[in-house]
């Protein structure tokens, strides 16, 4: 048995909060062989940096604990993006809103969004802050909230199925 869903994460530009997200969920989620089948993607609400790769800081951060950003690049969201993902996780409110927003009143697709915090259950905080403008532990920190999510939301997966 293998669960095949597709999950999208969302944040701003696209370089910094959702690629790391999507660099880290995708291996802590292939530790699980059930989980094989996922379509995991990131992108930003805005296109600020479309087809960039993402931040060197956050690429660093990620490398030191073992995750790799380096094939991800910035993309913006699409309409088709609403239809396509089963889960879209949102990095904050303001990107929440700007995703609710291009769902325009489309129940279905505002069903599948979501702030991606809501699976860190431990976490005091319910967004994820956007570290771009602060010092280097702001990317260290963005890892540690989206692995926590991460490993809660591989958990709400394996005991939905």
């Amino acid at each position: 048995m293998s669960i095949h869903k597709k999950i999208l994460f969302v944040c701003m530009g696209n370089i910094c909060r959702s690629p790391t997200a999507e660099g880290v969920f995708r291996k802590l989620s292939s530790e699980h062989s059930v989980l094989k089948n996922l379509e995991i993607d990131s992108c930003g609400t805005t296109g600020y940096h479309v087809g960039e790769p993402s931040d060197p800081r956050s690429v660093s951060a990620a490398k030191e604990r073992g995750y790799d950003l380096s094939e991800i690049r910035a993309r913006k969201i699409s309409s088709n993006d609403l239809e396509f993902y089963d889960y879209i996780f949102a990095m904050d409110n303001e990107n929440l809103s700007n995703i609710l927003k291009l769902a325009n009143n489309n129940k279905n697709s505002q069903s599948k969004v979501s702030l991606f915090l809501n699976y860190a259950k431990e976490s005091p905080v319910d967004c994820v802050p956007d570290p771009y403008y602060g010092g280097a532990s702001g990317f260290d920190d963005v890892i540690e909230l989206v692995e926590e999510a991460s490993k809660g939301f591989i958990k709400h997966l394996l005991q939905k199925n």
